[in-house]
């Protein structure tokens, strides 16, 4: 009946040995199967995007929706050439590792192919198909396999890192199978889901759980625009980029990570919010990269003791700490110290969700922005920027608290070093006195990482330091401009 049953074993409370007691526990049990068939047929409270509500029976739910949407999701063969260390390199400059072998001039990096597996999701009739940038993104050959077996090759739309979503398309003849996307701001804690996939190669594979929880965010990367759904459905390596359905067969979710020791599932599972995955969708076949807005504050959460110094209440909110100069808050009116309370209309209920409302609103929407100001709510107008304009008017800042400014890496400077030319940024220009200057970096030294997070280019460098804390110590990975060696720095920012 349920999901784990309501008899097991010694638990059946039908007891045994008399038949009276059998029939009596028989009678009871199918009152109360009754009652729970007329709550699951009971009409849902909210309407789909494109698709009627019809009452769910859930005996057969899982069923249906598994018959539904098996025929739009695909299984993705990936290749994908990895660019790796070649373990010699270190020691070539070792005299005692000379004395050996010579001077043999290998490669500081070699380049290997690796094979992967994936799920997808069809997304209409002409071939789109969804799936995670982790599984896509860097493939050099995409083959989809349809539920009936066809194979196709693809070719990547485009990727977005950032949220971990991926757009592939295939040419077909005839119109195909597409699934349906929901609504997944009105999934609840407790609301039953199903997923689908291909987890370790086992085509079409269907499990079932519930939303575990809502808004869970830096589970892969912390500055990534990540707002999880987590669920207790069984997700596994390979479910990556497939669905996770509600029980009337709308795609709530993109199953995306685990959290696991094991490496399999334990329960604990985390799917894309559908209502990202659409803007990021439409973006991505439309421009075949994703453009994000961006409000030129830098926030953080409303803790109770900012509450109470800053005459906010019991409000839940994000305090503005940073206003960019010129930028579009500072022409707005917002200053340091507000207290966001709403985007649009919406709760704030931290500095994550002020971050991902304003990168996924369109550059040049004018928004509602409302705040509490010493105590008064007011609200204020904000003709939402873009990224390349957080780099100009973020440049100062940048130069502020590292102490140094920098450029994009020249096709140059890849080629001398190995290095991918959307990989980091260099160093342009140095205080000798400030953090980065401190810590030996020249000019012409490259970073390209910040704690941990790659950085592909001037805009990913901007925003990974509007995600940094003053006086925050950070750990950059860098490469020296003179030997071509890459080590990683610890700098205190200022």
């Amino acid at each position: 009946m349920g999901r784990r049953g309501f008899f097991r074993g010694s638990a059946c409370p039908c007891g045994g040995g008399r038949a009276p007691a059998k029939r009596a526990g028989a009678e009871r049990a199918g009152a109360i199967m009754a009652i729970l068939a007329l709550l699951f047929l009971l009409p849902a409270s909210g309407e789909g995007q494109s698709r009627k509500r019809v009452p769910v029976d859930l005996s057969t739910a899982i069923v249906q929706v598994a018959k539904q949407n098996i025929p739009a999701v695909v299984h993705l063969d990936i290749m994908e050439r990895q660019e790796v260390e070649n373990p010699l390199f270190p020691f070539e400059n070792d005299p005692f590792f000379r004395y050996f072998f010579g001077n043999p001039k290998s490669p500081r990096k070699f380049q290997r192919e690796l094979r992967g597996l994936g799920t997808g999701m069809i997304i209409d009739a002409k071939g789109y198909i969804l799936t995670n940038y982790h599984v896509a993104g860097g493939a050099t050959k995409i083959e989809v396999s349809l539920a009936d077996g066809r194979k196709f090759p693809a070719k990547l739309v485009g990727g977005d890192p950032k949220t971990d979503l991926a757009v592939v398309h295939i040419n077909t003849k005839e119109p195909l199978p597409h699934i349906t996307f929901g609504d997944s701001d009105k999934m609840e804690v407790g609301d039953w889901v199903i997923a689908i996939g291909h987890p370790r190669g086992f085509d079409q594979t269907v499990t079932q759980g519930i939303i575990s929880a809502k808004h869970r965010r830096g589970i892969t990367d912390p500055t990534g625009y990540q707002d999880f759904l987590q669920t207790d459905a069984a997700i596994n390596p390979g479910n990556s980029g497939g669905p996770l359905l509600n029980l009337y067969g709308e795609v709530v979710g993109v199953n995306t990570a685990i959290a696991s020791e094991s490496g399999g599932s334990e329960g604990i599972g985390f799917a894309i919010p559908s209502n990202m995955a659409v803007h990021v969708v439409k973006t991505l076949i439309a421009h075949g990269k994703v453009e994000r807005g961006w409000l030129g504050v830098g926030v953080q959460d409303l803790s109770p003791e900012l509450a109470k110094s800053l005459g906010a209440g019991a409000a839940r909110g994000a305090v503005v700490g940073e206003v960019a100069k010129g930028g579009p808050a500072d022409r707005a009116g917002l200053r340091k110290n507000d207290v966001i309370v709403a985007f649009q209309g919406t709760e704030i209920t931290d500095g994550a969700s002020v971050r991902n409302m304003a990168a996924m609103t369109p550059v040049g929407q004018d928004v509602k922005v409302t705040v509490l100001r010493q105590g008064r709510r007011q609200d204020f107008v904000v003709k939402v920027g873009s990224l390349q304009e957080a780099v100009r008017y973020t440049a100062g800042a940048i130069k502020e608290r590292f102490g140094a400014e920098v450029r994009a890496i020249t096709a140059k400077d890849a080629q001398k070093f190995g290095l991918d030319p959307k990989q980091g940024v260099a160093v342009s220009w140095v205080d000798p006195k400030g953090p980065l200057g401190a810590a030996g970096f020249e000019v012409g030294d490259m970073i390209l990482e910040i704690n941990g997070q790659a950085i592909t280019g001037i805009e990913s460098f901007v925003e990974l330091v509007g995600s940094l804390k003053p006086h925050q110590r950070v750990t950059l990975l860098a490469v020296d401009h003179k030997s071509g060696n890459a080590g990683a720095v610890q700098v205190t920012l200022r």
